[in-house]
């Protein structure tokens, strides 16, 4: 595509995010009912000529490579941004991006990817997935996609340039340990499924089922929890552990009907309010004909937990339902309406906001903050405090208090265990060389292919034993990488978290992401307390009201 052509497609879209803009900042007149304020030709006129003088400017004074796309995309992008924090432009590729994650399936090998520290790394394979047939495997560092370098690139910039078309075909250069020379692997891509939930099991010795709902609300959530559901009741589940932490939303439908789930016939679960009241109103409740699950159950959520996650977390505290524990939920309370474009570009655009079934408005404040303290650099302070204004708390259906302001403040507070960096990479690098036989001494801790697993059995993880010869292994490993050392007064405070992280590192290599979690939860505070808080579940099942009373 050409200069010119570029210029005037970016123009356009450009003038037509001006024009959004315009009319987006209509008021309410006269009986109250919204009405759109939309420039007109003359208006646009000036605004776009403006826009083409000053990109003119950029164009004939600027030192540098321009990128009219990016030019483009980011001017839109810094004007919704002045609306709120989560509407959004998209580009033709981004916005298929959306598209096809809602559905629950993308294009691509199907790998689980993040970086440790220096270079990006395959952390998981999916059976059966393309990468899978193409020899993948755990520690695998990605060193070029396609023959262009990406080891100081991101994740994110990593999992967008292996997706692409179902049949395309992407090479990678990977380096693994034990190999001396970077290995070629030719991939076609291929549908690779998005699961929301990524796992569930019961607990060893226990009637305690663990779902593991993690992976956001797509079209097939409310399936793949009640299928995980009827094999955990199989297996002996009588109370529930409902893990959202890390969810970072999805479709409202799908949040409703998982909350359908477990609450009773005609409760409230979400309302929706937009500017106009009267036009724009919805609340979906629980229908008359509902028999839900009366089993036990503690919700676990944490910082990362928004949206759709909220809606379900919300209900189920408000009516009394379950214990929330872990720690202030995201926020996000906020309704987008997907717009599609010309060109295939898409707008996501706020359209409304939830209120949980007690009235509280999950949104999180965002005035008078910059988008960056508005995603990474918030403060849940005064949450619990006395300086709540009485607007601030509400009541669920059995009087307890509740908290408002934004997010879901959990019944019970417990902090995320810190992020240890350095022991943390550390350990990644350790067992990525073990599992590959390059430690001398601890060849029977080699992986030569892992088994996936969704239950593991105590055989299985005493495969791979925590040893004084593995910690002094690792220790010595420590000493001999400048960017890992650490002190031994450290070192030995540390000794428990080194051995939770050992164990769950290698039975990941060995048997899948799945079986790490479930030899790390039990090490995990948040989920120890919520084990602990079952006792209180099954009171508020004991005391569950009949119907809920009017709001105040």
């Amino acid at each position: 595509m050409g200069l010119r052509v570029l210029k005037a497609k970016w123009m356009s879209i450009a003038a037509l995010g001006i024009i959004l803009v315009s009319t987006l900042a209509g008021g309410y007149l006269g009986s109250g009912r919204a009405r759109a304020v939309v420039a007109g030709p003359d208006d646009s006129e000036e605004l776009t000529d403006q826009f083409k003088e000053a990109l003119g400017t950029v164009q004939d004074e600027y030192a540098g490579t321009i990128d009219l796309e990016r030019i483009g995309k980011y001017s839109i992008q810094g004007m919704l941004h002045q609306l709120d924090p989560h509407s959004a432009f998209f580009t033709k590729s981004e916005f298929d991006d959306v598209q096809t994650e809602q559905s629950s399936r993308i294009f691509g090998i199907g790998v689980t990817i993040s970086r440790r520290y220096d270079r990006v790394y395959i952390l998981g394979v999916t059976p059966g997935g393309p990468g899978h047939k193409a020899g993948l495997r755990y520690g695998d560092a990605i060193l070029a996609v396609d023959k262009q370098n990406v080891e100081e690139w991101t994740t994110e910039q990593v999992m967008h340039r292996v997706r692409g078309e179902r049949g395309e075909p992407v090479e990678l250069t990977i380096e693994r340990a034990g190999v001396t020379t970077p290995i070629t692997v030719h991939i076609k891509r291929d549908e690779v499924k998005l699961p929301s939930v990524r796992n569930a099991f019961v607990i060893a010795q226990g009637n305690t089922g663990y779902v593991a709902l993690t992976g956001g609300f797509s079209s097939r959530t409310e399936e793949e929890l009640s299928e995980a559901m009827t094999r955990l009741k199989q297996e002996g589940m009588r109370q529930l552990i409902l893990d959202l932490r890390g969810n970072p939303g999805g479709l409202l439908d799908e949040a409703v009907a998982v909350s359908k789930k477990f609450l009773g016939p005609s409760k409230n679960i979400v309302e929706v309010r937009g500017r106009d009241a009267q036009a724009s109103h919805n609340t979906y409740d629980v229908p008359e004909s509902n028999v839900p699950e009366t089993m036990p159950m503690v919700v676990l959520i944490n910082r990362q937990t928004a949206s759709a996650s909220e809606i379900v977390a919300g209900a189920l505290q408000d009516h009394d339902r379950a214990r929330i524990v872990g720690e202030n939920s995201f926020g996000k309370g906020l309704v987008q309406g997907v717009f599609r474009l010309w060109g295939g570009t898409g707008l996501v655009l706020t359209t409304a906001k939830y209120y949980t079934p007690s009235g509280r408005s999950i949104q999180r404040s965002y005035a008078d903050i910059s988008f960056y303290d508005y995603y990474l650099n918030r403060s849940d302070a005064g949450r619990h405090s006395s300086k709540l204004s009485t607007g601030d708390i509400y009541h669920t259906d059995l009087g307890r208090e509740v908290f408002g302001g934004g997010g879901i403040t959990p019944d019970i507070l417990v902090k995320q265990a810190p992020f240890r960096g350095r022991l943390f990479y550390a350990v990644f690098d350790f067992v990525r060389q073990l599992v590959a036989g390059q430690i001398p001494a601890l060849r029977d801790y080699r992986v030569t292919e892992t088994q996936y697993k969704m239950k593991l059995t105590q055989e299985d993880i005493d495969r791979y034993p925590i040893t004084e010869e593995l910690i002094t292994a690792f220790r010595q490993y420590m000493s001999s990488k400048p960017q890992f050392a650490i002190s031994e007064e450290r070192f030995n405070a540390d000794l428990p978290y080194i051995k939770t992280q050992l164990r769950r590192e290698m039975i990941t290599a060995a048997y899948g992401a799945e079986a790490g979690d479930q030899v790390y939860l039990p090490d995990d505070p948040q989920f120890k307390k919520a084990v602990e808080s079952l006792f209180q579940a099954q009171m508020l099942v004991e005391n569950e009201p009949h119907s809920r009373p009017d709001r105040q």
